[in-house]
């Protein structure tokens, strides 16, 4: 093959020769200018594929029904039946913890029926029902307090500064600020 510009091979017509030199040409151009981001990019591509490859074929062996080796029977009737006594677990779980939140929301209604007849009674007798219904709440938080998770204590907030509001042009500072008049130079007349 003939690199250089001379006359035309014997077998070759002179446009076909014309043809592979100018993409000779455009070719040599390209990796000049682009040769190193080319091979990284096959470096790159090589090494996708290899890892790719790689975890396909740790994937096989960690599942063999998935690269066509056929199961033992034993070995699927025992992961079914791991299955279902998982599930058998979780649903006797749920259970409990339905049954458990019932019984807690009959509790709760029957102290709030207790706390109605007491109420009603005592509007009966005449008496103010305010004062019992406060120690009611109170035995009734106190009783749930009890039989659930302890709650957060929650502190007493005291304002910082007792009654002091800024805006409000009042007490606690010595500075007085009205806004000004409303309007312009117009209003004066």
């Amino acid at each position: 093959m003939d690199l250089g510009g001379g006359a035309p091979g014997p077998g070759r017509p002179a446009l076909e020769e014309e043809g592979i030199q100018a993409l000779q040409q455009s070719v040599g151009s390209l990796l000049a200018s682009y040769g190193w981001y080319l091979l990284f990019a096959c470096i790159a591509v090589y090494l996708v594929v290899q890892k790719l490859a790689e975890k396909r074929r740790a994937q096989r062996r960690t599942r063999p029904e998935a690269a066509g080796v056929p199961l033992e029977p034993d070995d699927v009737v025992r992961r079914q039946e791991a299955l279902a006594a998982a599930r058998f677990r979780m649903q006797e779980e749920l259970n409990e913890q339905a049954e458990k939140f019932k019984e807690k929301q009959r509790q709760l209604e029957e102290e709030k029926r207790r706390q109605k007849i007491a109420i009603w009674e005592s509007m009966q007798e005449g008496k103010s029902y305010k004062g019992n219904l406060k120690l009611n709440q109170q035995e009734i938080e106190s009783a749930a307090s009890a039989s659930s998770t302890v709650p957060k204590p929650k502190p007493n907030k005291k304002p910082l500064r007792g009654g002091y509001n800024p805006l409000s042009g009042e007490g606690g500072g010595t500075c007085a600020w009205r806004p000004g008049r409303r309007g312009g130079p117009s209003s004066s007349g």
